[in-house]
């Protein structure tokens, strides 16, 4: 069961991670399939990761704890002793620092060649292999990057392209093992708080995994997410509003809107107690049309939308 570090006593000074989820070593071994004993043999002996402690003496990690775990693992599992994982890791976490100020060609090269590596276990049906490349990807890149600009787009252009054999089979076990992956993560968040803000497809203008990755950049310590199911009826989400109680309700469409949805976000937006809010490819699209209106959009950037929540669930962002 994962704490919240503001709420866990004894825990000792002058750490940065208040408000973060931290996890004890035995949910971290369920998580990760590594057991505790090897945890404390990275940790002592190789120094490959260091986790919060309580005056105790209690490991207590991270999701950023969590997902180097992953990727130790999966640079073992490709035969690298774990005494030069440590160097590795050393090199490649630099680049999640100084991404913003490295040439765009060499960042699009390097998730040409992250997407090749996800493509060959794709089209070998590997998920162990899969899982080793994901957990490499997330400790090269931070959540953002790693599915608007790597996972994505090869998610995507395997949706699109169905023409030859056996890739309609490809995309099903790459949008399965995303799917599975990301609600992994928003299970582990959304046992901490309690609902606060629902997120759901725009109708049929949104598969699972796109509403899922919305719902995970959205998510944080103070404001747990609520994902309702592909097929929700427009019609009854007032009704689902009215007994669940969140503090916002996020509509996910990424498909050009229709002429008529400014009226109906609008019509919504009255019968609602909390703010209505529109996020994905389409708020970009439909903005103008909801100026002056009490509705909200996000847009379609990752690295901002969880920043327009907040401000817009504390009443400093203007609609």
């Amino acid at each position: 069961m994962p704490v919240l570090t503001d709420l866990v006593p004894g825990l000792q000074p002058g750490l940065p991670l208040e408000q973060e989820e931290l996890f004890p070593i035995r949910e971290v071994s369920r998580l990760t399939g590594v057991n505790p004993v090897t945890l404390r043999a990275w940790e002592r002996r190789y120094g490959l990761i260091q986790p919060a402690r309580t005056e105790s003496g209690h490991r207590l990690y991270s999701m950023t704890d969590i997902d180097r775990v992953r990727s130790i693992l999966g640079w073992i599992e490709r035969g690298v002793a774990v005494s030069k994982v440590g160097k590795i890791l050393a090199r490649i976490t630099p680049l999640q620092a100084l991404s913003h100020i490295i040439p765009n060609e060499l960042v699009h090269a390097d998730h040409t060649q992250w997407q090749q590596q996800v493509q060959s276990a794709v089209s070998a049906f590997d998920e162990v292999q899969l899982e080793q490349v994901y957990g490499q990807i997330f400790a090269s890149y931070p959540l953002t990057i790693v599915f608007q600009n790597i996972l994505l787009p090869l998610w995507k252009q395997l949706l699109q392209h169905h023409e030859a054999f056996g890739q309609a089979s490809e995309w099903l076990f790459l949008d399965g093992f995303l799917r599975s992956r990301v609600l992994q993560r928003l299970l582990l968040v959304r046992v901490l708080q309690p609902r606060r803000v629902i997120v759901c497809a725009l109708g049929d203008q949104c598969r699972e995994l796109e509403v899922l990755v919305t719902a995970l950049f959205l998510s944080s310590v103070d404001s747990a997410i609520q994902v309702l199911a592909i097929g929700q009826p427009f019609d009854e989400l007032a009704l689902v509003c009215e007994r669940v109680k969140p503090q916002a309700l996020v509509l996910v469409s990424n498909h050009a809107p229709a002429l008529e949805l400014p009226r109906r976000l609008k019509r919504l937006a009255l019968s609602l107690d909390c703010q209505l809010i529109l996020a994905g490819g389409a708020s970009d699209l439909v903005q103008e049309n909801l100026a002056g209106s009490s509705i909200g959009c996000l847009g379609n950037e990752g690295s901002v939308m969880r920043q327009r929540l907040k401000q817009f669930l504390t009443g400093n962002l203007d609609t």
